[in-house]
């Protein structure tokens, strides 16, 4: 897809954003309601341009030497206005409007695949800034630093991240964040989802949440003769097999419940 077709695509997402200020203001009654020079369209588009330097570097990039150049405070002022929730609804709508216009490969099979990861990147701040829960000490570091876990999903085939959820590095939980996405992940016309994932997604709760939704998913898991989620199951001696097994989940462990021979009983 050409680079001013993308642009054109993001920037149509941010105008649907901002044509709603009071939905993504902090007090919608006064922020983003008089003319300024940094509008809340310039704001998203400078937040999302922004990389790893100083608030005043990436200013100069972002406005050049010009004389009319907002200055830091009141970058700051009018950052203070807008709630994350708008980045977010941009970054929804953009990669919607990408995934449905990028077409798909001459090989298409009819499902969508997407791949679920988490990182942890750490990042210098100030407590004005970055809130306690992310804040931590290496290597019992003196001024310490802050640290977030990245939850995304990227689309194998369209090359772009579709969602993603961040969270305090000691409350990182791939778990809710995979969970929570799969809820309220969107599905193309006339496709179904595979949902990827390696040995730290395997759960039944997660296979749960996924087949609520209709959907698929593709797990890796620990070796089926260790102690992990399939290490109870009976499978065929031989290098690669397809089978159907039947889990009956339950959080008693009577032996009064009924179990249909054959079926694995897992305890929760």
């Amino acid at each position: 897809m050409p680079h001013n077709k993308i642009k054109n695509i993001f920037l149509s997402a941010v105008d649907s954003v901002t044509a709603d200020p009071e939905q993504f203001a902090v007090n919608p009654e006064k922020d983003f309601t008089r003319q300024r020079k940094i509008t809340s369209g310039t704001l998203i588009s400078f937040l999302v341009s922004k990389g790893s330097s100083s608030a005043r570097v990436e200013m100069l990039d972002f406005w050049g030497l010009d004389q009319k150049m907002p200055s830091l405070p009141a970058l700051n002022q009018q950052r203070a206005k807008l709630r994350p929730e708008a980045l977010e609804t941009v970054l929804a709508r953009f990669n919607d409007s990408v995934s449905r216009q990028a077409g798909f490969p001459s090989t298409d099979d009819g499902f969508r695949y997407l791949a679920a990861d988490g990182s942890t990147t750490t990042f210098f701040s100030s407590p004005k800034l970055a809130p306690p829960e992310y804040f931590c000490s290496p290597g019992h570091s003196a001024s310490g630093v802050y640290s977030i876990h990245i939850n995304a999903f990227f689309d194998l085939d369209a090359h772009i991240y579709t969602d993603a959820i961040l969270q305090p590095v000691h409350e990182k939980n791939e778990f809710g964040a995979f969970c929570d996405i799969v809820d309220r992940h969107g599905t193309l016309p006339g496709r179904k989802n595979v949902y990827i994932g390696d040995r730290g997604y395997c759960s039944y709760n997660n296979m749960a949440h996924v087949v609520e939704q209709g959907q698929y998913f593709l797990f890796r898991t620990k070796d089926i003769h260790s102690k992990g989620l399939v290490g109870n199951f009976e499978f065929p001696e031989t290098q690669s097999f397809d089978i159907d097994v039947t889990v009956t989940l339950t959080r008693s462990h009577s032996r009064k419940i009924p179990i249909p021979p054959g079926n694995l009983q897992t305890f929760h």
